[in-house]
Protein backbone atom coordinates (compact mmCIF):
# COMPACT_ATOMS: atom_id res chain seq x y z
CA UNK A 1 0.00 0.00 0.00
CA UNK A 2 1.20 3.58 -0.72
CA UNK A 3 0.23 7.09 0.31
CA UNK A 4 -0.02 8.49 -2.17
CA UNK A 5 -0.51 13.43 -1.54
CA UNK A 6 -4.06 14.61 -1.81
CA UNK A 7 -4.34 17.65 -3.59
CA UNK A 8 -5.05 20.69 -1.42
CA UNK A 9 -7.85 22.80 -1.78
CA UNK A 10 -7.20 26.45 -0.90
CA UNK A 11 -8.79 29.76 -0.95
CA UNK A 12 -7.69 31.43 -3.89
CA UNK A 13 -9.17 35.29 -3.91
CA UNK A 14 -11.64 34.47 -1.43
CA UNK A 15 -12.85 31.26 -3.70
CA UNK A 16 -12.17 27.29 -3.58
CA UNK A 17 -9.50 25.80 -6.07
CA UNK A 18 -7.90 22.56 -6.24
CA UNK A 19 -4.32 22.15 -6.87
CA UNK A 20 -2.09 19.43 -7.85
CA UNK A 21 -0.27 17.62 -4.44
CA UNK A 22 3.22 19.35 -4.22
CA UNK A 23 1.81 22.66 -6.33
CA UNK A 24 4.30 25.56 -5.33
CA UNK A 25 3.26 29.03 -5.44
CA UNK A 26 5.15 30.11 -8.54
CA UNK A 27 3.00 27.09 -10.30
CA UNK A 28 -0.03 28.46 -9.29
CA UNK A 29 0.74 32.05 -10.95
CA UNK A 30 2.84 30.41 -13.70
CA UNK A 31 -1.30 28.81 -14.10
CA UNK A 32 -3.36 31.90 -13.47
CA UNK A 33 -1.06 34.02 -16.24
CA UNK A 34 -0.67 31.72 -18.87
CA UNK A 35 3.39 32.24 -18.66
CA UNK A 36 6.33 29.89 -18.25
CA UNK A 37 8.11 31.20 -15.22
CA UNK A 38 11.81 31.01 -13.96
CA UNK A 39 11.77 29.33 -10.79
CA UNK A 40 12.97 33.44 -9.73
CA UNK A 41 9.17 34.18 -10.69
CA UNK A 42 10.22 36.17 -13.44
CA UNK A 43 9.02 35.42 -17.13
CA UNK A 44 10.76 33.58 -19.34
CA UNK A 45 10.32 35.16 -22.71
CA UNK A 46 11.91 38.86 -20.66
CA UNK A 47 8.83 40.38 -20.55
CA UNK A 48 7.00 41.81 -16.57
CA UNK A 49 4.66 40.19 -15.23
CA UNK A 50 2.86 42.91 -13.18
CA UNK A 51 1.87 39.98 -10.36
CA UNK A 52 2.16 39.84 -6.62
CA UNK A 53 1.09 37.21 -4.08
CA UNK A 54 0.61 36.63 -0.93
CA UNK A 55 -0.60 33.89 1.50
CA UNK A 56 -2.48 34.25 4.84
CA UNK A 57 -1.99 37.99 4.65
CA UNK A 58 1.70 38.11 3.70
CA UNK A 59 3.63 39.73 1.01
CA UNK A 60 5.97 36.23 -0.72
CA UNK A 61 8.50 37.92 -2.45
CA UNK A 62 8.77 37.11 -5.89
CA UNK A 63 11.88 34.60 -5.29
CA UNK A 64 10.27 32.86 -2.90
CA UNK A 65 6.84 31.53 -4.72
CA UNK A 66 8.96 28.14 -6.20
CA UNK A 67 9.95 27.59 -2.53
CA UNK A 68 6.39 27.67 -0.74
CA UNK A 69 4.26 24.70 -1.40
CA UNK A 70 0.88 24.79 -1.35
CA UNK A 71 -1.00 23.23 1.93
CA UNK A 72 -4.52 22.47 2.43
CA UNK A 73 -6.46 25.11 3.86
CA UNK A 74 -3.96 28.44 2.75
CA UNK A 75 -5.32 31.54 1.69
CA UNK A 76 -3.99 32.65 -0.69
CA UNK A 77 -4.28 36.38 -3.08
CA UNK A 78 -2.90 36.84 -5.93
CA UNK A 79 -3.24 40.56 -7.94
CA UNK A 80 -2.61 42.00 -11.01
CA UNK A 81 -1.77 45.31 -12.18
CA UNK A 82 -3.52 47.15 -14.33
CA UNK A 83 -3.40 50.05 -16.00
CA UNK A 84 -6.30 52.85 -15.99
CA UNK A 85 -6.91 55.75 -13.88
Amino acid sequence: MTDTPTAPTIRLNGARHDVAAGSSLLDLVAQLTGRELRTDGTRVDGGRLGVAAAIAGSVVPRGGWALRTLADGDEVEVVTAVQGG
